[in-house]
């Protein structure tokens, strides 16, 4: 446990850290998080709906769009940061709503403010993204109104909290070279499709939700009755923008899906109630239904333990077991002598974590890689004069060792990414380890 990750906060693996003390092994355990954060994000945006106005139905309307979104129902089965931080959004998008509704009330209630900022302080917990919210929202602010709202002291009090929350992520990052920074510049050159940011953006709000989000955002940004909110659909517009061009992830802005799911169903009431009987209405019902389904259809639906014993690769699995297995036999393999000194690298976190998970009882006590954060966890012990590297190529690993050999490959049965994989037997590196593991550490995921 550390206070920082190369790649995020610490609250994500201090979860995972409680999930796996308290019930080990316990795939349901390890995601309730992930399901009580989707379960939460599908309230919340209900209590969006309602402070806007939206009747049951709006509000019932809101929340199925939330439920059967591709984002949310993916989510809500993984441990993941994106399964944490849009309920954050969602939940300071609740919060704003609620303040300029008392505001316009006069009723002001600034403590709303003063959680908000307690709730960007969980949030820069799970995942550093939400300052970028604020910056643009205070901007939003300056030219759309409401302009009041930047002079209230709980609003800077709140902010200080989060500042101050993220202090020991911020050290942390700083005695290790600011690796959050590159990073950012990893994901941008991974992902820098503006067609793809858009179009997965919108599978991820699913089949209704993409019509809600394109028709609530209008609305935020066109009705005079939502004018007090239009900051934030300005903040949507910027932050989308910002996202896509700069080659962040489509989910980056799954944040902004509830929110605007409240304004559509309330705007869909309001022209409901002006026409009384809209012929539209009978609509939702089957709408949703293919939506559910779409969402539910993507799902990985086979049985963990099927593929445990039998080794049958579910759809989208990478045979975990399968792999670790085949590098255990080539290491169990070499001489006792040999073995004894040889330790095991993979050139990707995803393949040294199912190690780690699977490797001591087939004999790998220990697995190292230089990929992302498990390159902090540490690289072989000086004098390690060889190594079976799982992936890379010859090339490669030819700048590290004098004598690299082929040892095996993977074969997995079915099309997966490791399959043909192979493993090298590189012997004699050519400096010591101290030197040599941060020119073999990167933060991209299948290596510099």
């Amino acid at each position: 446990m550390s206070w920082g990750y190369a790649d995020q906060p610490p609250a994500l693996p201090l979860l995972a850290r409680l999930a796996e003390t308290l019930a080990p092994d316990s795939v349901v355990v390890l995601r309730t998080p992930a399901m009580l954060a989707a379960v939460a994000t599908v309230f919340t945006t209900a209590l969006i709906a309602r402070e806007l106005g939206g009747d049951r139905r709006a509000q019932t309307l809101a929340a199925g769009a939330c439920a059967t979104a591709n984002q949310f129902i993916t989510a809500g089965h993984f441990l993941l940061t994106w399964s944490i931080d849009p309920v954050m959004w969602t939940l300071v998008s609740w919060l704003l709503v609620r303040w300029v509704r008392l505001h316009d009330r006069g009723e002001d209630d600034d403590r709303l403010l003063l959680w908000a900022g307690v709730v960007t302080a969980v949030a820069m917990q799970v995942k550093l993204l939400i300052p970028a919210f604020w910056l643009t929202a205070g901007v939003a602010v300056l030219f759309v109104g409401p302009r009041r709202l930047l002079s209230r002291p709980k609003l800077w009090w709140g902010a200080a909290v989060a500042v101050l929350s993220a202090v020991p992520t911020a050290l942390w990052q700083a005695n290790n070279g600011w690796p959050q920074l590159r990073m950012a510049h990893v994901v941008s050159s991974e992902t820098f499709d503006l067609w793809v940011f858009l179009r997965s953006a919108t599978d991820g709000a699913g089949f209704v939700g993409a019509v809600l989000v394109c028709f609530g955002l209008w609305r935020l940004l066109r009705s005079r009755e939502l004018r007090p909110y239009r900051f934030l659909g300005w903040t949507t517009v910027a932050l989308t923008a910002i996202f896509a061009l700069s080659g962040g992830r489509s989910y980056y802005v799954a944040g902004f899906y509830g929110l605007l799911f409240a304004v559509a169903t309330v705007e869909l009431q309001r022209r409901r109630e002006e026409r009384e009987n809209s012929r539209w209405s009978w609509i939702a019902s089957p709408a949703y239904a293919v939506s559910a389904c779409l969402a539910v259809s993507a799902l990985p639906l086979t049985p963990a333990s099927a593929v445990a014993s039998s080794n049958v690769l579910g759809r989208g699995s990478l045979g975990w077991q399968r792999v670790t297995s085949q590098v255990a036999e080539v290491h169990r393999n070499l001489p006792p002598e040999q073995r004894r000194a040889t330790a095991v690298i993979t050139h990707d976190y995803w393949s040294a974590s199912a190690i780690h998970h699977y490797g001591p009882e087939l004999g790998i006590p220990r697995v190292h890689s230089g990929s992302r954060g498990f390159g902090y966890f540490g690289h072989p012990r000086e004098g390690t004069d060889q190594v079976l590297y799982l992936d890379g190529s010859r090339e490669y690993l030819e700048r590290f060792f004098h004598d690299v050999t082929l040892a095996g490959k993977i074969h997995t049965r079915l099309p997966t990414y490791y399959d043909g994989k192979p493993i090298w037997l590189a012997e004699d590196p050519k400096q010591p380890w101290d030197s040599l593991w941060p020119r073999m550490s990167y933060m991209s995921l299948w290596g510099p």
